[in-house]
């Protein structure tokens, strides 16, 4: 069986890392030269789509889209989630406002979300770099707005923790997914 599953989240929280991270074919990467205020934060952002392939132990495949981060390219989040199961939400805790980011792409995957019956996980990345730092407060609006979804703090460099992401959101779509080659 084959599936797909949408990386989205802002600018910087590691979609695309992720993503090269648990692939197991090189990525296709869109990634140009930032520009605006991103280029403050990177020299280089995703702007059409990341895509890259798992591999499960049953022999089934994972085809993996990372979406563009800013909002200007907000069409090609309608076009990449056509045909999507799930939802990866990235959010970057050393951004300003985690949690207005989580209601930002809330919002604009809410159509997504609610046709794949809530099928989502949440990735927070950059945690080491917050102290104090606690997803808490991302779990607390997740179930203000009705959503109960797994919450998991990332890095998003480390296969294993995009592992456990996507073992838990292909847990939620199907519980006989257990694995990975």
């Amino acid at each position: 069986m084959e599936r797909k599953i949408i990386f989205a989240g802002p600018v910087g929280a590691g979609k695309t890392t992720a993503v090269a991270a648990i692939s197991d074919i090189p990525v296709v990467s869109t990634e140009g030269a930032a520009t605006d205020d991103v280029a403050l934060r990177k020299a280089r952002t995703t702007v059409a789509m990341d895509y890259g392939v798992l591999h499960l132990a049953d022999g089934g495949k994972v085809h993996l889209y990372g979406a563009p981060g800013q909002d200007r390219f907000d069409f090609m989040w309608d076009i990449l989630t056509v045909g999507g199961i799930g939802l990866v939400l990235m959010l970057d805790q050393m951004r300003p406002d985690p949690v207005a980011d989580l209601d930002h792409y809330l919002d604009a995957f809410g159509g997504f979300i609610k046709r794949t019956d809530g099928a989502m996980v949440v990735g927070v990345s950059r945690m080491d770099l917050c102290a104090d730092a606690t997803v808490e407060p991302i779990r607390a609006r997740l179930l203000q707005r009705g959503l109960n979804v797994p919450v998991f703090e990332v890095d998003a460099r480390d296969r294993e923790d995009i592992r456990q992401l996507l073992l838990a959101l292909l847990s939620l779509l199907d519980p006989a997914v257990r694995r990975f080659r």
